[in-house]
C-alpha cells in the first residue's frame, strides 16, 4: 500500500492493521482483545496476550539460524575500542546476567536501575531485565546524585547495575561516589550494586554491597525468557517535567514491540540484516527505541557509539563510522548536525568516505531548521527526514515513511502523521483551526500501540498533564500548524509561544530567519518581559567556527532580516551573540531557562542539562549574579 491507503487502513480498521503487525512477533499466548480498557486512563493494546521482549529481540533470531550475525557493533571514540557481539553472544550474555539477577532474588515485576554509559553492557543489562520480566529504568551514567536518589525512591529498585565510570571526552568520571551519595540521600535501600568494571576507574568492590559484573555472571545459571503480559511494563523512563519534578513514563511491552516492528521498515526503510545507527544515548527514549529494541527486534545490526559528534576526535567521526560499518539508516539530533556544521561548515571531513550504503538521515529531538536540513541534504545527497516524536509516544508521530513511499520534503515540516496517529490543531476553546493557522497540536484518542499508557505510580498526574485540557485528545505540549496537504509543522512548545501585544508568534519562525544567515551556526529565540507589549522576542546566536563578522553589523542585519520576513509586528530588536546555547544532554535548547534568566526569575534548571556553567554567560549578559549555577 501507498501512504494514503495505509493511513486509511489504520484509521478505519485499527484492530486489523495492528494485528497484521503483531502477528510478526513471537507470542507465548495470543491476546483476547486487540484494544480494550485494561487498566489505566487510556485503552490498552493486546489485552491478555503474553510475550517476552528479549526473546523477540535476541533468542528467536538465534533459533532462526542467525546466531552468527552481528547484533551490536560498539564504537568508542573516547577509548578507541571497537568490538562486536553476535546474536548468539548476546543471548548468552543476557541469559547469564538475568541468571545472576535471579540468584539475587530479582523476580518478575521488580525494578532495576541501570546507570551506565553507551556500551554493549548497557544494552545487555536492559535486555537481561526484559528476559526475566524485571522492569528497567535507565538513568544516565553521571547523573547528579540528588536526581538519581529521587528516581530510586520513586521506582524502589531491588538492584542497581552500573559502570564503574564514564568517559566525557578526556575526562574520566567515576560513578561510585555519585551512587553512594545518592544512596545516602534516598529513603529506599538498594540490596546490591553490580559494577561493570572499566580499567579507567574501577569501583571498590565489596564496599556498600558493591559486586563485580564478571564475578556475578561467571557461575550464573543462564535464565530462560519469562513471558509477561502485553500490558506489563517493559521499562520506566524518567523525564523532567515543566516543574523540574521527574515523571516516570511507563512503556508497556506488547504494544511497544508491535509499533517498533512496523517502524523499522515502514519509516526507517531498514530490512533485516542491514545496519542501523541511532547516534543517541541509551538514557534517552531514542536509545531505548532505536539503539536497543527496534533494531534488534528487526534483526538489524545496531551501532552503539560512545563519544560526541565533534571533538572525539573530530567532526568527521559520524561519516567515518557510517562508512566503516555500511550504515543504511542513520538517526541523530539536529543539534549534532549543527555542531558538525559549526566546526566543519564546508563538510570537508565527509569527503573520501564511502557512504553508498546510506539511504537516509533521520533527525528528531528538536525542530530541524530548514538551513540545517538543506545543508545535510546538500552534503550527503541523501534524503533527510525531520520527524517528530516524544518520550511519551515512544516512536514517531509524524515522519516521511520512506519504507512505504517517499513523500515530498517540505523544509520546516515533520511531514505527515504515521498510521495510527490522528493529529489536529486546536484553538484555546478546543475548536480545530484552519489550514496553516497555529494551534495546539493534539492526537485523537485512542493512542496507537507503543505510546505511554500512564505514569509510574501517578495516573492522576498523567490525566492532568495529557488528557484534561482537551477531552478526547492527548495534549502533546507542542504548537504548530497543518498545511493544506496535511503536512504537520511543529514550531515550538506551547510554553514558547511569544505573545507580543496580543500577537502570538512562534519562536521557531524567528529562529528560522536567524539560522538562514551564513554566519550563524545555531540560535534560540525566547520571549522576554516588556512593560508595554507584554513580551518581546530576543535572539541568541552562536557563530560558525572561525567566523569574524563584526558583531554590531551582524546584529543589525539579523534584526532587518526578521523585520523583512516576519514583519514589524514581531518587535524584534535584541540579538545577543553567545558562545554556547544551554542544552539538555539530548540537545534540546533550554529556552525556558534563558527566558527565566532574562526576566530575573529563579531558573528551574533541569537535571538533564549538559553543562550548568553555560548559564553563567547569560546571567552576566543580563548583568546580575546567578547564585544558582
Amino acid at each position: 500500500m501507498r501512504y494514503a491507503q495505509l493511513s486509511a487502513f489504520a484509521a478505519d480498521e485499527p484492530d486489523r492493521f495492528w494485528v497484521e503487525v503483531a502477528d510478526k512477533l513471537a507470542w507465548t499466548k495470543r491476546w483476547d482483545k486487540v484494544l480494550g480498557d485494561g487498566q489505566g486512563p487510556i485503552p490498552r493494546w493486546f489485552i491478555g496476550g503474553e510475550l517476552n521482549a528479549c526473546h523477540n529481540c535476541v533468542d528467536r533470531h538465534v533459533d532462526d539460524g542467525f546466531g552468527d550475525q552481528v547484533a551490536i557493533q560498539y564504537e568508542s571514540a573516547v577509548t578507541q575500542i571497537s568490538r562486536s557481539l553476535t546474536f548468539a553472544e548476546l543471548k548468552d550474555a543476557t541469559a547469564r546476567l538475568g541468571g545472576a539477577m535471579r540468584a539475587r532474588g530479582v523476580a518478575k515485576g521488580d525494578r532495576i536501575i541501570i546507570y551506565m554509559p553507551n556500551s554493549p553492557e548497557a544494552v545487555i543489562a536492559m535486555l537481561a531485565c526484559a528476559r526475566i520480566g524485571a522492569i528497567h529504568s535507565v538513568v544516565f551514567g553521571g547523573f547528579a546524585a540528588k536526581e538519581l536518589a529521587a528516581r530510586i525512591d520513586d521506582a524502589t529498585p531491588k538492584l542497581v547495575i552500573a559502570a564503574s565510570c564514564g568517559i566525557e571526552g578526556a575526562k574520566v568520571l567515576p560513578y561510585q561516589p555519585m551512587l553512594e551519595e545518592a544512596y545516602a540521600i534516598a529513603d529506599h535501600r538498594i540490596e546490591a550494586t553490580i559494577y561493570w568494571q572499566r580499567e579507567q576507574a574501577p569501583a571498590d568492590i565489596g564496599k556498600t554491597d558493591a559486586v563485580d559484573w564478571a564475578d556475578e555472571i561467571a557461575n550464573a545459571e543462564p535464565a530462560p525468557c519469562e513471558p509477561v503480559k502485553a500490558t506489563d511494563p517493559l521499562y520506566i523512563l524518567y523525564t523532567s517535567g515543566t516543574t523540574g519534578q521527574p515523571k516516570g513514563i511507563v512503556r508497556d511491552t506488547g504494544g511497544y514491540l508491535a509499533a517498533l516492528a512496523w517502524t523499522m521498515e515502514g519509516i526507517y526503510n531498514c530490512p533485516p540484516g542491514s545496519t542501523y545507527w541511532a547516534a543517541s544515548d541509551v538514557g534517552w527514549v531514542v536509545g531505548h527505541s532505536y539503539i536497543v529494541y527496534g533494531p534488534l527486534l528487526n534483526r538489524n545490526t545496531t551501532v552503539v557509539f560512545e563519544g560526541k559528534p565533534v571533538g572525539t576526535p573530530d567532526a568527521g567521526i559520524f561519516w567515518s563510522i557510517m562508512a566503516k560499518h555500511k550504515v543504511r539508516s542513520f538517526f541523530t539530533a539536529p543539534t549534532a548536525i549543527r555542531a558538525i556544521k559549526q566546526v566543519d561548515p564546508e563538510g570537508a571531513l565527509a569527503a573520501g568516505h564511502d557512504l553508498s550504503s546510506l539511504k537516509a538521515v533521520y533527525l528528531a529531538g528538536e525542530r530541524t531548521d530548514p538551513s540545517t536540513l538543506e545543508w545535510t541534504e546538500k552534503l550527503l545527497s541523501k534524503p533527510v527526514v525531520d520527524h517528530w516524536w516524544q518520550t511519551e509516544t515512544g516512536w514517531a508521530i509524524c515522519a516521511n515513511p520512506l519504507g512505504v513511499e517517499e513523500l515530498p520534503t517540505k523544509a520546516g515540516s515533520t511531514s505527515v502523521p504515521m498510521p495510527g496517529w490522528d493529529i489536529a490543531c486546536l484553538d484555546e476553546d478546543g475548536v480545530p483551526v484552519a489550514a496553516n493557522e497555529t494551534g495546539a497540536i493534539v492526537a485523537r484518542l485512542p493512542l496507537p500501540p507503543g505510546a505511554a499508557p500512564t505514569l509510574w505510580k501517578a495516573e492522576e498526574r498523567y490525566v492532568e498533564a495529557y488528557l484534561e485540557r482537551y477531552v478526547g485528545y492527548y495534549l502533546s505540549g507542542d504548537a504548530g500548524y497543518i498545511d493544506e496537504d496535511g503536512f504537520v509543522y511543529v514550531m515550538t512548545r506551547t510554553d514558547d509561544v511569544i505573545n507580543v501585544a496580543g500577537h502570538r508568534l512562534s519562536s521557531s519562525a524567528i529562529e528560522e530567519v536567524l539560522a538562514a544567515n551564513p554566519s550563524v551556526a545555531e540560535c534560540a529565540v525566547v520571549g522576554i518581559h516588556d512593560d508595554l507589549k507584554g513580551q518581546i522576542p530576543a535572539g541568541f546566536v552562536v557563530l560558525k567556527a572561525g567566523e569574524q563578522s563584526d558583531s554590531g553589523l551582524l546584529q543589525q542585519q539579523l534584526v532587518l532580516d526578521v523585520r523583512t520576513a516576519i514583519g514589524p509586528v514581531a518587535a524584534f530588536k535584541q540579538v545577543h551573540i553567545v558562545s554556547k546555547l544551554p542544552k539538555t544532554r539530548s540537545g534540546k535548547i533550554l529556552r525556558r531557562n534563558i527566558r527565566q534568566i532574562a526576566d530575573r526569575e529563579e531558573a528551574t534548571i533541569p537535571a538533564t542539562i549538559e553543562d550548568r556553567a553555560v548559564l553563567e554567560e547569560y546571567y552576566k549578559l543580563f548583568e546580575y549574579e546567578s547564585g544558582a549555577v
